[in-house]
């Protein structure tokens, strides 16, 4: 298949690039602890220096899979909720995947950076802003929740631009770059004693050492 057909399947949604399915515990945010199946789609754009999925960066590193086929292997799990990740999912046309989970009766959740126009249907959306692409501003309205990742000083100053944008019912999560959390959530802590409409999210699932 040549990557002129493989970007047009992407397009209309029959296909995406696969990277992998796993079945574990959410680690972050909101949902932490509950478990979930993980589809992992590939290419990215954004690129943070801190990403712990940079293999997931180039799509042409995993072959399309049929939409049918990530369906059937996502229904063998025993959990309702199934987490479309990346990489950046919002890079394709998601709708065909969501109807088709949905008609397996699965709860949606989608992690976002939301720098790319929205599709499909989600029941949770969390938006975790990048500086180096930032969301699109349509896309603040499906945020549930919001997640920044705290690296430097600098970033309270995004966090809080960012919370200013989202709905007033989305939750607000601060969460310690793991390779700095040692030195910064100290003082993330504090901050969210001083600013308490925020909570921390932790990597909980390094702690675990699980996927």
């Amino acid at each position: 298949m040549s990557r002129g057909e493989e970007m047009e399947i992407f397009k209309e949604g029959l296909a995406l690039p696969l990277v992998e399915i796993f079945y574990t515990l959410q680690g972050e945010g909101y949902n932490t602890g509950r478990a979930a199946c993980f589809v992992r789609l590939g290419g990215c754009d954004v690129c943070c220096s801190w990403c712990d999925a940079k293999e997931t960066w180039d799509p042409l590193r995993f072959p399309p899979v049929s939409v049918e086929e990530i369906v059937d292997r996502v229904k063998v799990f025993p959990s309702e909720y199934v987490v479309i990740t990346g990489g950046e999912p919002l890079k394709y046309n998601l709708e065909k995947l969501c109807s088709m989970l949905r008609k397996e009766g699965k709860i949606l959740l989608l992690e976002t950076s939301g720098s790319r126009p929205f599709s499909g249907s989600f029941d949770w959306v969390c938006l975790s802003p990048k500086r180096r692409k930032a969301p699109l501003d349509v896309n603040y309205r499906y945020a549930d929740e919001l997640k920044v990742i705290i690296e430097s000083e600098d970033d309270f100053e995004w966090a809080e631009y960012n919370a200013e944008k989202v709905s007033g019912k989305c939750r607000l999560y601060l969460q310690p770059e793991w390779s700095r959390s040692r030195d910064i959530l100290p003082r993330v802590i504090e901050y969210v004693k001083d600013n308490p409409k925020w909570c921390i999210s932790l990597q909980t699932h390094k702690f675990m050492n699980i996927p």
